[in-house]
């Protein structure tokens, strides 16, 4: 079997979470949206979770999103891990430095994953949910978040127009993201039972795009891409795809929008006690019964 292309440059994904660490938690509210959207989705799930693992940690988002909800009660040992050493630093609790494509956990040793916003920059993300499986316990629950194909969409075609302009071509500046529609197919190919997928679309009002290009490096998200451009950004590029942006998509008050599409799995690591699809043909009731209908067959084609 082939090796997965390599997108991403993992060296250069941590440098740029180093890079954000000091100023990180000013400009997480993405990760913090996404975080309580996860403990919500741990609220209705009546079970206790013994070992859990919080991968994509960064600066805690997650955990202090539990220590709000009466969920925490549930849950017994949280460990945070990230790739960035600098994103774990300064608080206290079980941490680990870990890279989502190469997991230290051993098999079924884990009741819980969560990860938020480090799916999208793995090479190989149905290898990344794979390991995450394997490291679960039967019956085992994965909730993560990740961003999805409509993000930046808006700083894509800006980008992409300025530099044909000026440079009569244009490559990849933004990174790819996952198509939301293929989500559930992602846990389905590595495994996990019952695979449900939601989207949440945030629309982020600026006051200017260079504001976003800000949030973006205060994030860590900006380009890692193993095959990077091979001209750097410029002042001019930059100049021309802001003027584009606020052409094409400023609103009444000037201010200039910025979509965020987070994508949400929600998966079980198999085991026998989960509910099981009915095989082809055992149904034990014709469906005009179950409605009180009558059943008229179709007409015999001549």
């Amino acid at each position: 079997m082939s090796a997965p292309p390599r997108l991403f440059d993992r060296a250069l994904r941590r440098k740029r979470l180093d890079r954000a660490a000091p100023g990180f938690t000013d400009a997480d509210f993405l990760q913090r949206r996404a975080a309580l959207d996860l403990v919500e989705r741990l609220e209705a799930i009546m079970r206790d979770f013994p070992v859990a693992v919080d991968l994509s940690a960064h600066r805690g988002a997650f955990r202090e999103a539990l220590s709000e909800s009466d969920a925490t009660r549930r849950l017994g040992l949280l460990v945070e891990a990230d790739l960035s050493a600098a994103m774990l630093a300064g608080r206290g609790g079980p941490r680990l430095v870990a890279d989502e494509e190469r997991l230290p956990f051993a098999p079924a040793s884990l009741d819980l994953a969560v990860t938020t916003f480090g799916l999208h920059w793995t090479n190989d993300v149905v290898g990344a949910l794979i390991q995450i499986r394997q490291a679960l316990k039967p019956d085992g629950l994965l909730l993560a978040a990740f961003l999805g194909g409509a993000t930046l969409t808006e700083l894509r075609q800006a980008l992409t127009q300025a530099e044909d302009e000026l440079w009569g071509g244009a490559g990849s500046r933004v990174s790819p993201f996952a198509d939301s529609a293929d989500a559930a197919g992602l846990l389905q190919r590595a495994g996990f039972a019952l695979p449900v997928a939601d989207v949440d679309r945030v629309n982020v009002s600026y006051e200017h795009p260079l504001k976003l290009f800000a949030d973006l490096r205060q994030m860590g998200e900006t380009n890692a891409l193993a095959d990077r451009h091979p001209r750097a950004l410029t002042r001019g590029l930059i100049a021309r795809a802001s003027e584009i942006y606020a052409e094409r998509f400023a609103g009444p008050d000037g201010r200039v929008p910025a979509t965020f599409e987070i994508v949400t799995l929600t998966g079980w690591a198999p085991h026998e006690s989960q509910q099981q699809p009915l095989r082809p043909g055992s149904a034990k009731m014709r469906l005009a019964d179950a409605l009180g209908t009558t059943e008229h067959p179709l007409p015999r084609e001549e």
